[in-house]
């Protein structure tokens, strides 16, 4: 028997409406269990109501208690006298649960219709010393109520433009109702806890709630006697509540000898290179690209993918399968846009060493490049300042009686002409070519670097100290990861390689307009040895225990934006001809991929197999003509979760960013797959639209993605498309010859890849162009330095941009690395490979007032 007793002062008042409610719950009921006889009775008591309480609770034939009682009768030894087994609206356990946490001064939301049940949970709440604050719509109606809230400020005046279902509405009428919503949703998101108190509940999307909230459906509590209680679990939690598999263990199951692996600790390791010669007979796997569509400032889930792809395909497929990832700087990492492991059921653990120092690589990238910073300074320096004669004896000094020249001052003889090996041989005019560089402060080009985005350092001045005798001169920082060493840590083969590359490295021009590099300097030596630790891939593992490679991580909008060749080549050879090696290219399609194509492939030798091309609708929207997409927490929530189905912003227009990305993949001769990542607000029908659209542009498969809520599992649709796709040949090719001059493989790009009808050189351009050729350079690939943001140079130009020349503002050179860069618009950049400045593009990052760093925290271990 389930019996219910609503107890009431006034029951004439509330006799009706309970009956009628009753009814239709008790029918619902006897629906499924048609046996079931239930009764109720209603009990009016006056003022000894926990003595009516205390009674029900013994009678065995009441199977549970309602209170409906004013406010003033809702006291705490009330509330407490049921017995949570009785308490259908479970206040009592509610209270003996949730306030057994310390809540004084917290911030707690009720979200639901007026009536006694809200009138009881706030008072419950304040006794606990919270703050309480009501909101009269129910979760359901806020949802309805706005595709859209955009805030803008015109004549200094505030407007709510809203997007409300397929009609955009600005109309005085409208404005207090959309004010309003506006409040409510800033409640939620400011709140401690959220209380949902309507029957017909509909769940708020994850990102209305802050991570840590508790959020407590009481309408479940009432229909199934239980008490709910969840948390938004974020990654981090996730990430440690998962042990990973000690690192020796996972080294010894995908074939690695103990003396090839070096331990950093008891999750991470270094790999060596020696590998590379045992395993040189090895077949090497299947090779596969995670690429993407022109992304919103949030990112679209490379990385997720990439790692959900990885997990399906070892945990679910049984196949060999390795990722390879960059790891990422702590610029971004304390930033605005958070770390790079991955996310949700889909990353790489312990997330918190992938996150930070990891194992020093870029630590030594720092120490390496500020090396040459110093040299260069000194240098300048000691040449004002001494004669030829005592830098000479400075240079070459006597130990023991004996002065020789070093290995590095040997190879410098020899690029001056000079062929003797005594340094008392030189005759004056000699010792002077040998000692003077002669470097031009004002065309020195090598910066000072650090993995912080500290806005103030983008312009210094440097030797105001009376110990630099006046030699001050103005430079910059530029984020660790714009350095040239760390593009050439990710293209390198290896450690004779890399010192080759690093002695190439040109630092800046003599006042008679030659280039000065590493190797003039004489810190080449010194520069491998501070990397010969970093060029070694570092091992780690994905939350299902897949192998992972984290190794580089230059960015893909100043540099090639790829993970390393060296850490490629490994995998392959570990995974066999019948595995799979997962790895990701920066950004969009257009930046990422195809400089993975043209320079990070001409280097490597490897060619790929298949291209996966992650999509998501919310970007799509944008490119459709949707509101743009801010990192701004607000806007971003407001922009996935009130813009609700909207076939055509993805059908008439959105999709055409990613018909054009696939095109792209296509003019290198690789197949694509596209892989829709799938968020908890994409419609049924949204995703149907997509996948149907990509298959009919050409991809040869469109699967939905739900790695981040599902792990492996999630990507097995995923996993099966790639590995049917990845047995069939392709026809890989170069989109350029590098015998094309500068000029024409810059127009290439620019037409083939951007949609641009042309490029346009300034004067400084076409004059480095020429300095260039005369230098022997002209035969390097192109790497474009273009905002990610769009496929033109301007970030504002969703979808397909055309009708658009390109402008190039200058053009520098990485030797080192091996590449051109040409600067397009109003660009700062560093000096990588060949760089192609594209837009506005900052090479130290700026930071905002609310940044990841306020998130974190350490817990101090109990001994």
């Amino acid at each position: 028997m389930c019996l219910m007793v609503k107890c009431a002062i006034c029951v004439h008042l509330i006799y009706s409406d309970i009956v009628q409610k009753c009814r239709e719950e008790l029918k619902a009921i006897r629906e499924t269990n048609p046996d079931l006889k239930p009764t109720l009775a209603i009990i009016q008591v006056c003022l000894c109501v926990i003595d009516e309480i205390l009674r029900l609770n013994e009678d065995s034939r009441v199977h549970g208690i309602f209170l409906h009682l004013p406010q003033s009768f809702l006291s705490r030894s009330v509330r407490n006298a049921i017995k949570p087994q009785k308490d259908v609206d479970g206040i009592y356990f509610f209270c003996n649960t949730l306030l057994d946490a310390p809540l004084i001064g917290k911030m707690a939301v009720l979200v639901g219709v007026e009536g006694p049940l809200k009138a009881t949970i706030q008072c419950l709440l304040q006794n606990n010393g919270m703050m309480v604050q009501t909101c009269q719509w129910s979760s359901k109606i806020l949802q309805k109520q706005f595709l859209c809230v955009v805030c803008y400020f015109q004549q200094q005046r505030a407007m709510l433009l809203c997007f409300k279902r397929d009609i955009w509405l600005n109309h005085e009428r409208h404005t207090l109702i959309f004010f309003l919503s506006f409040l409510s949703f800033f409640q939620i998101m400011d709140s401690d806890v959220v209380i949902l108190l309507e029957t017909d509940h509909k769940s708020f999307p994850p990102t209305w709630i802050r991570p840590g909230v508790a959020v407590i459906n009481l309408s479940s509590a009432l229909m199934e006697g239980t008490f709910l209680q969840s948390k938004s679990i974020n990654d981090i939690e996730i990430s440690r509540a998962q042990t990973p598999k000690p690192i020796s263990q996972l080294a010894q199951e995908i074939g690695l000898l103990p003396e090839e692996l070096e331990a950093y600790g008891n999750t991470k390791a270094k790999v060596h290179l020696s590998l590379l010669n045992r395993l040189q007979h090895q077949p090497n796997g299947k090779y596969v690209l995670v690429a993407g569509i022109t992304p919103t400032p949030l990112g679209e889930g490379k990385s997720t993918v990439t790692t959900g792809l990885v997990q399906a395909l070892s945990a679910h497929l049984k196949l060999n399968s390795f990722a390879c990832l960059r790891q990422p700087s702590q610029g971004p990492t304390f930033g605005v846009k958070g770390g790079a492991a991955g996310g949700g059921y889909a990353q790489v653990i312990p997330m918190e060493e992938f996150n930070l120092h990891l194992t020093g690589d870029i630590h030594a990238i720092t120490a390496a490049n500020n090396l040459v910073a110093a040299a260069i300074d000194a240098r300048i320096l000691h040449e004002a300042t001494q004669s030829d004669k005592a830098m000479y004896r400075r240079l070459v000094p006597s130990v023991n009686s004996v002065r020789c020249f070093s290995p590095i001052q040997m190879a410098r003889l020899q690029r001056l002409g000079i062929n003797k090996s005594d340094p008392s041989d030189l005759t004056p005019e000699e010792v002077r070519a040998f000692v003077r560089l002669d470097l031009d402060p004002e065309k020195v080009t090598w910066q000072r670097v650090v993995d912080t985005n500290d806005r103030f350092l983008r312009k210094i001045t440097v030797g105001q100290a009376n110990t630099e005798k006046g030699h001050a001169r103005q430079t910059q920082f530029d984020i660790a990861v714009a350095s040239e060493i760390m593009a050439i840590l990710a293209l390198t083969d290896g450690l004779a390689d890399m010192r080759a590359r690093l002695g190439r490295m040109v630092v800046g021009s003599n006042r008679n307009g030659q280039p000065i590099t590493a190797d003039d300097l004489g810190v080449t030596g010194a520069l491998a040895v501070l990397m010969k630790d970093a060029i070694k891939p570092t091992l780690m593992q994905t939350l299902e225990g897949t192998p992972v490679f984290v190794h580089a991580g230059p960015f893909a909008n100043i540099a090639h934006g790829n993970s390393s060749v060296l850490a490629d080549k490994l995998a392959l050879k570990l995974v066999g001809e019948e595995g799979f090696v997962v790895t990701e290219a920066g950004f969009g399609a257009d930046i990422g991929m195809e400089k993975f194509f043209n320079i990070k492939c001409r280097t490597s030798g490897l060619k790929p197999d298949v291209v996966v091309l992650v999509a998501t609708v919310r970007a799509l929207k944008m490119h459709g003509g949707g509101p743009n997409v801010y990192t701004f927490h607000i806007f971003t929530t407001f922009y996935i979760y009130c813009i609700f189905e909207r076939l055509q912003l993805v059908y008439h227009y959105g999709c055409s960013n990613l018909k054009k990305q696939i095109q792209i993949a296509h003019l290198f001769g690789v197949p694509v797959v596209v892989a829709l990542n799938v968020f908890k607000t994409d419609t049924q029908a949204e995703i149907e639209l997509v996948c149907r659209i990509a298959e009919a542009s050409g991809a040869s498969a469109a699967v939905q993605c739900h790695h981040w809520s599902r792990g492996g599992r999630g990507s097995v649709e995923l996993a099966q498309a790639v590995k049917k796709v990845a047995s069939q040949k392709n026809n890989f090719q170069f989109l350029y010859n590098l015998q094309d001059s500068i000029v024409e493989k810059i127009r290439t790009i620019a037409q083939k890849v951007y949609g641009a009808d042309d490029i346009e050189l300034s004067p400084e351009a076409q004059a480095k162009i020429d300095y260039y050729n005369q230098q022997g350079f002209g035969a390097l690939p192109i790497c474009m330095a273009k905002t990610h943001l769009s496929l033109s140079h301007m970030p504002e130009k969703k979808g397909v941009p055309t009708g658009f020349i390109l402008p190039i503002r200058d053009i520098r050179a990485s030797i080192g690395a091996g590449f051109i860069y040409p600067l397009v618009g109003t660009v700062k950049c560093d000096h990588f490979d060949l760089i192609i400045l594209c837009g506005a593009i900052n090479t130290l990052l700026w930071l905002s007032i609310m940044t990841n760093w306020i998130l974190c925290h350490i817990i101090v271990p109990q001994f």
